[in-house]
Parts: C-alpha cells; sequence; structure tokens
C-alpha cells in the first residue's frame, strides 16, 4: 500500500522543480560541454585545482538533465582521479563549503556505479573531505 498516495499534499517531481518563471534555471548539455571543454584544458594544462573547481562551479539540476548530469559526473569524477593522493587536502581545502557539499555529492555518485573501477579513489577523495569538511558534510548530502 502506498500510503503517500493518499496525502494530500504529497508534491510530485514536477512540482518540485516549478521555478517562480516557468523556467528551470539550471545549466543546459551545451553550458556543461563548454565547462568539460574547459576543465579538459586545465586538466591538460596541469591546474587540477582549477578544472575541479570548474566542474564543481554551476552542476546541473532539475528532471529533463539527465544527459548533463552524467557529462559532468564523468567530468568531476576525471579530475578526482587526476589528483596525487598527496595532493587532496590542498585541493578539499581551497574549495568553499558549498563546493565540498557538491563533491561529496558526486562522490557518492561515483560509488553508486562501481564499474567505472573508481572506487579506491573515491574512498580516499571521501576521507579527506571528511576529515577537511567534518561529518556534516556527509549529513548534508
Amino acid at each position: 500500500i502506498d500510503v503517500d498516495a493518499l496525502d494530500e499534499e504529497q508534491l510530485s517531481k514536477e512540482e518540485l522543480f516549478i521555478f517562480s518563471n516557468g523556467v528551470a534555471n539550471g545549466p543546459t548539455l551545451e553550458s556543461v560541454k563548454s565547462s568539460a571543454i574547459d576543465v579538459r584544458n586545465a586538466l591538460t594544462r596541469g591546474d587540477t585545482a582549477t578544472a575541479l573547481s570548474i566542474a564543481l562551479d554551476n552542476p546541473p539540476y532539475g528532471l529533463d538533465n539527465d544527459e548533463a548530469k552524467t557529462q559532468n559526473t564523468r567530468s568531476v569524477l576525471d579530475v578526482l582521479s587526476s589528483v596525487k593522493a598527496s595532493d587532496i587536502p590542498g585541493h578539499v581545502k581551497s574549495l568553499s563549503s558549498d563546493q565540498q557539499l557538491v563533491l561529496m555529492k558526486y562522490i557518492y555518485k561515483g560509488m553508486a556505479a562501481p564499474e567505472t573501477g573508481q572506487s579506491a579513489v573515491l574512498l580516499n577523495w571521501h576521507e579527506k573531505l571528511t576529515e577537511v569538511a567534518g561529518v556534516g558534510c556527509i549529513v548534508r548530502v
């Protein structure tokens, strides 16, 4: 029995993403692709801190953004796997608290897909992020 179906005040997924102007304000696939190019360029230059910041700055959200979400997740995971383990704490400390929260969400998203083969890298990032941001970062995800 679905007891939530009996609740008259329950919001549907579509109602949760209604904006005041009626238009979703999240990043589009084109903007995510553009930032993915910027991330790739920063990684090519060896500037992993900038690449991480770009990847975390404007994450896509909403119902109809699955391809953009997948693309941005791929960019974030590429950056995380490019950083040396000894550099992780410095990178985490340089992030704002909002970026740290977004990073934790992407770490969990990556852990939910073990076929990527990056579990060890993600666990290392999780450990360092929790040391810096505290367990509140986990709770807010």
